[in-house]
Parts: structure tokens; C-alpha cells; sequence
């Protein structure tokens, strides 16, 4: 596959006041990635509460929120839950099947559709959606597929820069940005 062309900031504004839907990757995006267990062997997982906030923003604006994990994790679904996010898609072997559905779902078009990655997984989803976004800290594949690629990394402010953006573009950012 051909490498995504990476967009002037023009295009890219132009990009972003379509979207009516961001889907995001959790570890790695909503995460730094790390997998961190306690003593009994429970998952434990990070998020930046900036971040969140960056999505609920985003959701208030009218902006659809959803999440296409390869793992199970109630951890994910009590975040999700808190940040109102419309479709959870989790233990997802092919993540395009995921993105299909919530498109259909929603009635979206790609170009309505945003999607933040870090990993391979992420691929035929970003290879489909009409913007697609790495994490800064993102596997080079990812890198090359994206359209944009954040300042911050996975975990660490990355979806608040992207929430931010779109808010922007769309006329929406609150007047303290």
C-alpha cells in the first residue's frame, strides 16, 4: 500500500471540519501502551484525564466517539462509559469489520470519520478512514499511513490535540484556546 500523502495544514482543516466521528485505539492512544499488572495479576491501565476531557468536549460538539480494541478489558469499558462513548468495540480480531459497522451504523461516509492508531493493527482502519492520525511515538507503518501525526505520544495528550484540532476547525474550540 502507498503511502498516505501528508496534508498541508490548509487541507488538513478543510479534512477535519467533516468529521462527524472519531474512533480511537486504546493502548497507545488512550494509554503510553505500557501493560502494568498488580501483585494479584490484575491489568491496570493509565489514561490522561486531559485527554478525556478532549473527548467529552468533543461528544458535547456533536462529534461521535468510538473506541476498536484487540483486547478485553472492563477497565476500557468503565472509561468509555464515563467518557460517553457512543460504540465500544472490544476483543476485536479484524478491526476493519469494527469500523464497518459503526460507519453503517451511524451513517457516515469515510471521509466523515477520523481514526487514531499506534500499531499494525491499526492499518486497514487508517488505510480507510478519511483522516487518518498517528500517536507521535507510533510504529513507522503507522507513521507513513497517517495523514497527521501528533506532537504529543499515546497516553499523553495525543487525543486532546487531536480533539482540540477538530473543535478548531470546526468553529467550536472555546474562546480560552
Amino acid at each position: 500500500m502507498p503511502q498516505r500523502k501528508k496534508q498541508t495544514q490548509k487541507t488538513l482543516v478543510s479534512s477535519l471540519k467533516r468529521i462527524k466521528l472519531l474512533i480511537l485505539d486504546v493502548d497507545g492512544v488512550l494509554t503510553d501502551g505500557k501493560l502494568v499488572y498488580n501483585s494479584d495479576g490484575i491489568e491496570l491501565k493509565s489514561f490522561d484525564v486531559k485527554d478525556g476531557y478532549g473527548l467529552i468536549r468533543l461528544k458535547q460538539s456533536g462529534v461521535r466517539l468510538g473506541i476498536i480494541t484487540a483486547k478485553m478489558s472492563s477497565i476500557v469499558e468503565t472509561r468509555s462509559r464515563d467518557l460517553g462513548i457512543d460504540r465500544l468495540y472490544q476483543n476485536v480480531a479484524n478491526k476493519l469489520d469494527a469500523y464497518e459497522d459503526i460507519k453503517k451504523t451511524f451513517n457516515l461516509g469515510d471521509r466523515e470519520i477520523a481514526y487514531i492508531g499506534d500499531d499494525v493493527p491499526d492499518l486497514v482502519v487508517l488505510r480507510q478512514a478519511g483522516v487518518p492520525i498517528a500517536v507521535h511515538d507510533a510504529v513507522g507503518p503507522v507513521r507513513a499511513a497517517a495523514v497527521y501525526i501528533t506532537k504529543h505520544c499515546g497516553g499523553n495528550g495525543a487525543v486532546r490535540e487531536v480533539a482540540d484540532m477538530i473543535l478548531k476547525a470546526q468553529g467550536r474550540l472555546p474562546d480560552e484556546q
